[in-house]
């Protein structure tokens, strides 16, 4: 799947189940909580943190709620996200094409 379409494909299922988006400084708040549970799952799953009694961890999961409310936030602000990540890789790229590789603390 592209990215536009998982846009289009948000977008669709807020408007048939989701009635409408919540305002963005509420999916803001939500995306903050889902990288929260995200990086709960990181901590235990590759971290020092021992996972507690009962407690699962599902990785996709995460990371699919994190992605879910980052497309509900691009959508109601207007933001293409494929353009923008392609001005992303060109800003990194230009800013960082040999950073990385001069780096010693990567060698």
């Amino acid at each position: 799947m592209h990215i536009q379409e998982a846009q289009t494909r948000v977008d669709e299922w807020i408007k048939e189940h989701g009635v409408r988006y919540f305002n963005e400084l509420t999916n803001m708040a939500i995306l903050t909580e889902e990288v929260g549970e995200l990086a709960r799952v990181m901590a235990r799953k590759y971290g020092d943190q021992s996972v507690k009694a009962g407690e699962e961890l599902h990785l996709e999961e995460e990371m699919a709620d994190v992605l879910w409310v980052l497309i509900c936030l691009a959508n109601q602000t207007g933001v293409d996200l494929t353009a923008a990540f392609e001005q992303s890789v060109i800003k990194k790229t230009q800013r960082d094409k040999n950073r990385h590789k001069n780096n010693p603390k990567l060698k």
